[in-house]
Order: C-alpha cells, then sequence, then structure tokens
C-alpha cells in the first residue's frame, strides 16, 4: 500500500467553509502512555492507530495525535482544553487519583490550586513527557 493509498478516504469530502484546526501532532516518547494520559484524565477515548499516530478525539473534530520520538529529547509544549464546568472537578479528581498534580498556574507554583480567569475554573499540569497541559471553563478574552 503506497503512503498516498494509506491516508486516502473513501468517503467525499467534506465541504469546508471556516479555516479549522483538524489535528495536531503531538510528540511522545511512547504514544500510548501519552494517548492513554490525556485520555483517562479528559475522559476520552484513546482511537485506533493511524499512520505511526495514535489519536484522542476531543469530540469537535479536533484530534490529538500523539507521534512517537525517540531519538531526541521531548520539548515541551503548552496545549489548552476547553471543558464543561461539569466536568472540571471530574478532571481534577482524576489528576489527584493518578498522583499528578495541578497548578493555578502556567508556571507550576502554586501546586493543589485552581484560577478562576475571566470567570470560570482552570489549572495547569505535564503530561508524561513534560507538556504543560491546561483545562478551563471559560476561553481567555481577547482583546
Amino acid at each position: 500500500m503506497s503512503h498516498d493509498q494509506q491516508y486516502s478516504h473513501a468517503c467525499e469530502p467534506e465541504t469546508v467553509t471556516a479555516v479549522q484546526l483538524n489535528h495536531i501532532a503531538v510528540y511522545a516518547n511512547d504514544r500510548h502512555l501519552s494517548a492513554e494520559f490525556l485520555a483517562a484524565v479528559l475522559g476520552l477515548e484513546v482511537g485506533r492507530p493511524f499512520g505511526p499516530f495514535l489519536p484522542v478525539d476531543l469530540g469537535n473534530g479536533v484530534t490529538i495525535d500523539y507521534y512517537e520520538k525517540r531519538d531526541e529529547p521531548i520539548q515541551s509544549q503548552h496545549y489548552a482544553f476547553l471543558v464543561p464546568d461539569v466536568q472540571f472537578d471530574t478532571v481534577i479528581a482524576r489528576l489527584e487519583a493518578v498522583g499528578v498534580t495541578y497548578y493555578a498556574d502556567p508556571s507550576h507554583t502554586e501546586p493543589g490550586r485552581i484560577n478562576h480567569l475571566f470567570g470560570g475554573r482552570g489549572a495547569y499540569f505535564d503530561d508524561p513527557d513534560g507538556h504543560n497541559m491546561e483545562i478551563m471553563t471559560r476561553p481567555y478574552v481577547r482583546p
């Protein structure tokens, strides 16, 4: 099977009317560990492998596609997830259950605390590769 055949779709393409984020590749030392961690914390499912990627479907048409990279250190990145307010406490409880410290700030100086930015709630935590993950219940208000 050729590379083009492997990634082609049998269905007709949807008409796109605006630019949208579809997926993002995230480097991981162990794609299974990282995908399972994120899915467990956010209450999501890990999808079937797609070529070298292991996707976590966020439910809004966007996937986080974990890609294993073992030949050099993983550069920490920041990923923010908007979560329903009713699920925020559940996500915090899942972090606590697996022994992952969460913080009120992106610099990780306020352990075990949450923030209340823009009238919502938020927290930061590291994934297995040191990516700085954020959960928030209200999107940032931008100028």
